[in-house]
């Protein structure tokens, strides 16, 4: 049986800036573009997040939330130097660490270089470690597998530390609200409560046939988690292949100026988290889900490679313009690139002659 913890830094970016900047403290802040350049968030404080401000929201959007709403510009630099001192504190842990991002990893501790058999233990000091070296807190999830840690780093946050032991997995997966699984998105859990799936000991009763007639491949994936299993194992130095950001809809949007404003927000968010894994890519793929659950992508891949938010934003609305219907409601726009590079081996300079023009389905 396997100790996998799970750590998340506490609204990391937005706690950075406020711990090197004291006259941030206890104020709503968030890091990322101004409302004026119709940028979007990439963090929030907890002072932020109390007035409905996350991750991924418009700056337009969360301006109107939040008139006190206090925007800084993200220092990627600093935030990846912090990001590697903590990664020096998992690796006198362990050799098995899986960074996620610059702000989460998963460890499996299951044989560990203290030599103890308390994941709790080894959580508690590594949460020690990150506050006494950052002075930043962190959130950790202990259980048997990434699924369950990841919902256990959640629970008590910030600053938190909550443990799903063997024997509580099924019945903590059974009273889960469905909208808090992670991999279930607003508009999957949307589709779920329609068919009367609320939580987890609904998600119990469909039959793994039927999870994959009504949500396609991923089905396989609810059904594992609705009995709190997960076989993943934590890979050391996973490379993503794909960065993307989407949103979704409710009520459902339509017409070109929305789409294309909520396409300028996801293309500011796309860019922030390429800033963040300095990367770019030379593949620009457009998800559109309707309001009738028809979905499409369309890709196009270009000879140099992108990474300003204005290159992503003009490809991505050249695709939606061709490829888009605009006779329908949307309910989720997406962009992803993909065929990754380093940002310093990538030219800079938008080419306009595409090299590949596809359809995926």
């Amino acid at each position: 049986m396997r100790k996998i913890l799970h750590i998340d830094m506490d609204a990391f970016f937005a706690a950075v800036e406020q711990r090197d900047h004291p006259q941030l403290k206890g104020k709503p802040v968030v890091v990322g573009g101004r409302p004026e350049q119709r940028g979007a968030v990439a963090a929030a404080s907890y002072e932020a997040r109390k007035y409905g401000v996350f991750s991924a929201t418009s700056s337009r959007v969360a301006a109107i939330k939040c008139k006190d709403l206090i925007f800084v510009s993200p220092r990627f630099e600093v935030y990846r130097q912090i990001s590697e001192q903590i990664r020096t504190i998992f690796d006198q842990f362990t050799d098995l660490v899986e960074p996620v991002s610059l702000d989460e990893a998963y460890l499996d501790v299951t044989e560990n270089r203290p030599n103890t058999d308390s994941a709790m233990t080894i959580a508690r000091e590594i949460k020690h470690r990150i506050r006494q070296e950052t002075q930043l807190t962190a959130s950790a999830g202990v259980s048997i597998n990434k699924f369950l840690a990841k919902m256990a780093s959640g629970l008590n946050k910030p600053d938190g530390l909550s443990l799903v032991a063997p024997h509580q997995a099924e019945v903590f997966v059974q009273h889960l609200p469905i909208h808090q699984f992670h991999g279930i998105g607003k508009v999957t859990a949307a589709k779920m409560h329609q068919l009367g799936i609320q939580s987890g000991a609904d998600l119990l009763q469909w039959s793994e046939q039927a999870l994959v007639q009504k949500f396609g491949k991923v089905g396989h994936y609810y059904f594992k988690i609705a009995r709190g299993r997960d076989d993943r194992p934590v890979i050391p130095n996973r490379l993503r292949k794909s960065i993307g950001a989407e949103r979704s809809f409710f009520p459902d949007i339509s017409g070109l100026p929305s789409l294309t404003e909520e396409l300028q927000a996801i293309a500011n968010m796309v860019h922030l988290r390429l800033a963040e894994n300095q990367r770019s890519g030379y593949t620009l793929t457009l998800k559109i889900k309707y309001a009738s659950y028809q979905q499409i992508t369309r890709s196009r891949t270009v000879k140099n490679a992108l990474h300003r938010a204005d290159e992503i934003l003009s490809l991505g609305t050249d695709l939606l313009l061709t490829h888009g219907d605009q006779q329908q409601a949307v309910r989720l726009l997406g962009l992803t690139l993909s065929n990754l590079v380093d940002s310093d081996r990538s030219p800079k300079q938008l080419t306009l002659g595409f090299v590949a023009d596809n359809s995926l389905f």
